[in-house]
């Protein structure tokens, strides 16, 4: 029989509410059964994602969903006004969807055609909002710290930091991905992979558990630092991707991969998972901060904090679980604030400081507007103030829950990047060779938490689809979202460090005959990065190439990153400078 065809003619003469996302293996769209040319999928499963189970039925489409997958294909278009049924036969419910909000003049491109669609979406109990929140210290913690603990990793003890040293000069020597990645004769590529693998082991030297051990240990080690092992990481990835390849576990005779050693994993193990459901674990795992402190309201929390840490170790160490792993679990509970702090609430001080300087419907003057113009300073296309505001505002509220789950999210980039189930193919994107994958899990978490963002902001602007090729694989997806600290970071110590730079006489001279006043510095510098820094591109059925295209989504990023590139020809740079800042590298 023939081949179904995926032609860009025919994917814009249909409803573009069914575009598929991951385009599939070699050509073929992922869950497709070449032998009955069409989709297998079991009985009970979504239609869709197929690996959750159905939660929904449309009685339109006569297809059952998963309530993520039935909100991801039915939120726009004809779509969004199909009839829904619980499979447990509840009273029919509406799409949480309701009609798209009249456009205005100002979302009008210079060509007159609408640049994007806004939707409002009908707000979630609240909550629903406050599920991610961490308890506070002294609070009931609930299974917070359970469900949390599942993706936070151990923190590596001090032999194996020894053995991670071990592994990075091992990987720095390697030319593992440019005897791989490469189109050439020669060996076969399995041969090829076991004779760089057996390569690296040997400088290593040891058996199939050490093996397993090192690997993990520096898998672990990345999750915990992202921006540690930059440049060995992903060649640690691929060649563990290679290692799952059946023939290649034949020729190794052994697997290199076992799963991350997490909190959950060794508290359950030695049955002691009520130490997260204990009381005390806020006091034992919060952050000290020094500023704007007393030094004795600092030492009180400090020896506060070590008594609960004791406590809870002498509490419920046991056989197989000594002290030092119990303090070793509040200890890695505690790096997770510690990143959450560095990376999430940079996104929280945004979204604050977006709400301190900006009315949301209708600016005062031209300072305190951010409407943009297309062809204007670069923006490519038009939005008045008040829909300008809720494009930051959601790209920061997006931004912010994908940083809360990252731990989850990079577990499930690598499970998609291991998988057996899904393999690679090498293909020229564009940017060089790259491993082109499907990641079905982490897309199904980044949709989760898509919805989660769009019922906390109330209203959506713009296309709500991922980059596909443009991302070839979950990890480099993921990477680019690990980088966000690093734009809005330095910002936020600049904009934090104004008031106290203006107490020095000299520099307020400065800053109130160039800028007015303090404040009118913190709202040019946060109008320009709001209205020119991210949240400009756009997404559109027109697009040159569709799949290439890039989305929203991922383009809001983007973008970011080129206003960060033209931060020096600002009047304010002076201001950052003088703030101490060097770069948008991640150190400050």
């Amino acid at each position: 029989m023939d081949e179904p065809t995926f032609s860009l003619d025919n994917i814009l003469s249909e409803n573009h509410e069914n575009i598929v996302e991951h385009p599939g293996v070699n050509g073929v769209p992922v869950g497709w059964d070449e032998e009955a040319g069409a989709k297998s999928v079991e009985e009970g499963t979504c239609i869709e994602c197929e690996d959750q189970p159905a939660e929904v039925r449309c009685e339109n489409c006569a297809d059952v969903f998963c309530e993520v997958c039935y909100a991801s294909q039915h939120r726009k278009g004809s779509r969004k006004l199909h009839v829904v049924k619980p499979l447990n036969n509840r009273e029919k419910t509406k799409p949480t969807v309701e009609a798209p909000v009249a456009k205005d003049q100002d979302a009008m491109d210079a060509d007159g055609s609408d640049d994007e669609e806004w939707e409002r979406v009908v707000a979630g109990p609240a909550t629903e909002v406050l599920l991610s929140a961490q308890p506070a210290v002294g609070s009931s913690v609930g299974e917070w710290f359970v469900e949390r603990s599942k993706f936070i990793p151990l923190r590596l003890s001090l032999v194996e930091r020894k053995y991670l040293r071990l592994l990075e000069a091992a990987l720095s020597v390697s030319e593992y991905t440019d005897k791989i990645d490469t189109i050439g004769f020669g060996l076969s590529k399995a041969k090829r992979i076991v004779q760089q693998i057996r390569e690296l082991c040997a400088i290593m030297s040891a058996n199939a558990e050490f093996y397993q051990t090192i690997f993990e240990l520096g898998r672990r080690h990345k999750i915990m630092n992202p921006d540690k092992m930059r440049t060995t990481y992903g060649k640690l990835i691929y060649l563990l991707q290679d290692s799952q390849t059946p023939e290649v576990k034949d020729l190794l005779n052994f697997s290199c991969v076992r799963p991350i050693k997490t909190v959950a994993i060794l508290l359950e193990e030695h049955g002691a998972l009520d130490l997260l459901r204990d009381d005390l674990v806020t006091v034992a795992t919060k952050e000290i901060y020094a500023e704007g402190r007393a030094r004795r309201d600092i030492q009180k929390d400090i020896k506060s904090k070590e008594r609960a840490i004791e406590t809870l170790a002498t509490r419920y160490a046991r056989k197989g679980l000594t002290q030092d792993d119990v303090r070793l679990c509040l200890y890695s509970i505690g790096d997770n604030h510690a990143f959450l702090r560095t990376n999430r609430d940079p996104c929280e001080r945004m979204i604050a400081y977006l709400k301190e300087y900006f009315h949301p419907t209708e600016a005062k003057d031209s300072k305190s507007s951010l409407a943009i113009r297309s062809g204007k300073n670069g923006a490519r296309l038009s939005h008045d103030h008040s829909k300008q505001y809720a494009y930051v505002i959601q790209s920061l509220t997006l931004w912010r829950e994908i940083l809360h789950d990252m731990f989850h999210l990079w577990s499930l980039a690598e499970g998609d990047l291991l998988s057996e189930n899904v393999p690679y193919r090498l293909r020229d994107t564009g940017q060089g060779l790259n491993r082109v994958q499907a990641a079905p899990k982490t897309s199904r978490m980044m949709h989760q938490i898509l919805n989660r963002a769009q019922r906390s902001v109330g209203q959506w602007i713009g296309s709500s689809t991922w980059a596909t090729t443009t991302s070839p694989n979950s990890l480099l997806f993921i990477d680019k979202y690990t980088q966000i600290y690093r734009i809005l970071l330095p910002i936020c110590n600049t904009l934090s460090q104004i008031q106290s730079l203006a107490a020095k006489p000299a520099i307020r001279s400065y800053i109130d005959d160039e800028f007015g006043s303090p404040d009118n510095l913190r709202r040019e510098i946060l109008g320009d990065f709001f209205r020119h820094g991210d949240f400009m591109y756009k997404f559109t059925l027109h697009s040159r190439q569709l799949f290439d295209a890039g989305s929203c989504i991922d383009g809001r990023l983007t973008s970011a990153w080129n206003w960060c590139s033209m931060l020096e020809k600002k009047r304010y740079f002076h201001v950052f400078l003088l703030t101490g800042f060097t770069g948008f590298d991640g150190e400050w």
